[in-house]
């Protein structure tokens, strides 16, 4: 293939992450970049195991003075969140990202670039292709459908694991070193709808513009969830006018905060359509102006159109979704106060849809308490049960604790230190990772989680900064090295 990063070393880093990327890869579409590892692994012949879930382990043995040292994992995971701005055409099934390099940044053509967790997967490659580092017995764990539950995670035979040290790099800032991280599920409340045929005006209202985000990562930057928005505009326009819910519909992914939102709703009368247009443009500048300062690419449009005939839901159904989307909980639900501020719990009201039989709205909270997380499960039973919603969870996995000694967390220290002059920062996240199911599973593991610098992962403004990945990699070597000695 024709790779488009160059001047950054050493080369085939780049190229593996270009010949990943090539390769579709959401979550659940992971078979292709699977088999693509097998074939890898047999071509060099290293040991592989490939499993029903697509999960793929990689071992080589240690370098010359190495074979006997203690084996360490280096892990991280296959799938990537498919986002994609409004209008652009691309099939996550089918193609692959489209990268862009400019001023030694990597993003993508209008999608999400993947980096989170490419980046680990090229640097897993590396590792195994050179034959030039020294290193110990290295086990190399790719998941799957990581960003929609851990499921690779949870159904890997982790007996085939015998490394004790753990490297996840599913991390997203250079010289910062994750140590612990909360646990998260999914969870949907679905209602049953009835829908009425009925004729009239259609009003259209489109959110879009949001900066959006990963749920674990930006919950705390306050950024504004499209769909929370769109209930208020809608509380609004059916409390003040004689109007149908027809339809809403806004984000993609539980674990991504929702950039975008739209919904429609029928009017009988032309007075009453026109009064909900006037309506929602006001709205809309009051919005505008709230989010002048944190969301500056906010956009509400409104569209007209006469004479349609649709199938509306009842008054009953309507006002329960917009109520329930009105109220939803989102946001920051707790913070640690004696930690700068750091988000314990918090609450993603990722999705809402309706289809025409049914209403779904999906949710992810995250916790690194877990009586605060059967908390928010407790709540959102509730709040299900209050519109009229049956809930539902699934894709839950434990929180990982911090641990007060870790050689590991050390040796990168150390390197960090030496290698760039500073000192590598040691902190908990909010997301979720992986360490904490690989922790329950293997007794005395220990682990830690560091990569390149990521930014805005999650979103099609998902960006690598080249130098970054290229240190990063000179980093994971020393750090390989430490540990062989």
């Amino acid at each position: 293939m024709e790779y488009k990063i160059t001047g950054y070393k050493p080369e085939k880093l780049f190229h593996f992450f270009e010949e990943i990327s090539a390769i579709p890869r959401g979550s659940g579409n992971e078979k292709g970049i699977s088999d693509y590892l097998v074939k890898f692994a047999e071509n060099r012949g290293l040991w592989v195991h490939q499993d029903e879930a697509y999960n793929v382990i990689i071992k080589k043995g240690g370098s010359e003075g190495a074979e006997d040292k203690p084996a360490v994992m280096l892990q991280g995971h296959l799938d990537m969140v498919c986002e994609k701005i409004a209008g652009v055409e691309h099939d996550f099934e089918k193609d692959g990202i489209d990268l862009v390099v400019k001023d030694g940044v990597l993003t993508a053509n209008g999608t999400t670039l993947g980096a989170d967790n490419g980046v680990a997967v090229a640097l897993m490659l590396m590792v195994l292709d050179d034959e030039d580092i020294k290193h110990p017995p290295v086990e190399c764990v790719f998941t799957t459908e990581e960003e929609v539950g851990l499921n690779g995670a949870k159904s890997l035979d982790k007996s085939l694991i015998s490394a004790r040290t753990m490297i996840n790099m599913d991390s997203e800032d250079e010289g910062i070193a994750t140590v612990s991280c909360a646990g998260g599920l999914r969870v949907e409340c679905v209602r049953p709808v009835k829908r009425e045929k009925a004729e009239g005006t259609v009003v259209q209202i489109e959110i879009s513009g949001l900066l959006g985000g990963h749920s674990g990562m930006d919950i705390n930057k306050e950024r504004q969830n499209a769909n929370i928005l769109m209930g208020r505009m809608l509380h609004s326009l059916l409390k003040e006018t004689d109007g149908k819910l027809i339809n809403v519909a806004g984000g993609s992914k539980d674990n991504a905060i929702p950039r975008e939102c739209v919904a429609s709703l029928l009017y009988t009368e032309a007075s009453e359509a026109k009064k909900a247009e006037e309506l929602s443009c006001s709205l809309a500048e009051t919005f505008a102006a709230e989010l002048s300062s944190d969301e500056p690419d906010f956009s509400c449009e409104t569209s007209v159109e006469e004479g349609v005939s649709a199938d509306a839901l009842s008054e009953e159904d309507g006002k329960a979704i917009v109520r329930a989307l009105y109220l939803a909980p989102n946001g920051v639900q707790k913070r640690n106060l004696k930690m700068d501020g750091f988000v314990v719990t918090s609450m993603n009201m990722g999705v809402v849809r309706t289809e025409e039989d049914k209403a779904v709205l999906v949710f992810s909270p995250r916790s690194s308490v877990g009586s605060l997380q059967e908390e928010m499960k407790e709540r959102l039973c509730l709040y299900g049960e209050v519109f009229g919603f049956e809930t539902s969870f699934s894709g839950e996995y434990p929180g990982w604790s911090y641990k007060e000694e870790s050689p590991v967390r050390k040796v990168l220290q150390d390197s960090y230190r030496d290698l760039f002059g500073t000192e590598l920062k040691v902190e908990a996240i909010h997301a979720g990772l992986e360490c904490g199911l690989f922790s329950d599973a293997l007794p005395g593991l220990d682990a830690i989680a560091v990569g390149p610098t990521l930014k805005d992962v999650h979103t099609p403004d998902e960006r690598l900064p080249l130098d970054s990945f290229e240190r990063f990699y000179q980093f994971l070597k020393d750090v390989l090295r430490r540990l062989a000695e």
